[in-house]
């Protein structure tokens, strides 16, 4: 099983890069936000799944290995393939995503080509547990209590235009002493706009 590879990019294509390791060229697909910051010519580094099945053996590359444990949890949910797994990572950060699926959120997943409501809901449903897994469960419990009790005050500032992680930065600074939802979501609005 092929997990890492490190070489110069000889050629890109349409969500994929051919990359050369001692004169053999490897075709590694990668999600589009990737694929917009590198180059020809370009040494690079990737974490690989290896993808087997009855037609092909494909690689999907990651530059880091939190990117790879995210695509293969969302592999083990029905209905999600390597390339809906790659829109989702393609979508948003590990940290949006997290924070989505631990607020059981399942919006952020319906906006990727070819994950439809069901889709999206059960992934919310089977992987709100496990994100903590991803890189060692560094941020497990207070990653989720934070995620939870401030998914309300989130979705709020989002409605007013601001992107989940301005929300959740402005959220951060909030007083924790602070319970009220409307008074932590004005608290939050002070800190943005200053």
């Amino acid at each position: 099983m092929i997990s890492y590879l490190k070489g110069k990019i000889i050629n890109k294509g349409q969500g994929y890069i051919i990359l050369e390791i001692r004169d053999i060229g490897y075709k590694v697909f990668i999600n589009d936000a990737h694929y917009s910051e590198i180059n020809i010519g370009d040494e690079t580094e990737l974490y690989t799944y290896q993808n087997v099945r009855e037609d092909a053996l494909d690689l999907y590359g990651f530059k880091s290995l939190e990117q790879l444990e995210m695509f293969e949890l969302l592999l083990t949910i029905s209905g999600i393939g390597p390339k809906s797994a790659l829109g989702v990572l393609a979508a948003a950060s590990i940290d949006d995503i997290k924070e989505s699926i631990a607020r059981g959120d399942s919006g952020l997943l319906i906006k990727v080509s070819g994950i439809g409501k069901k889709t999206a809901e059960r992934v919310v449903l089977e992987l709100r547990e496990k994100i903590g897994v991803i890189s060692g469960g560094r941020e497990t419990k207070g990653y989720r209590e934070g995620a939870m009790a401030s998914g309300e005050e989130i979705d709020a500032l989002m409605a007013l235009g601001y992107s989940m992680p301005q929300a959740r930065d402005a959220l951060k600074s909030v007083d924790p002493k602070i319970k009220d939802t409307g008074e932590r979501i004005k608290a939050a609005l002070k800190s943005i706009n200053n």
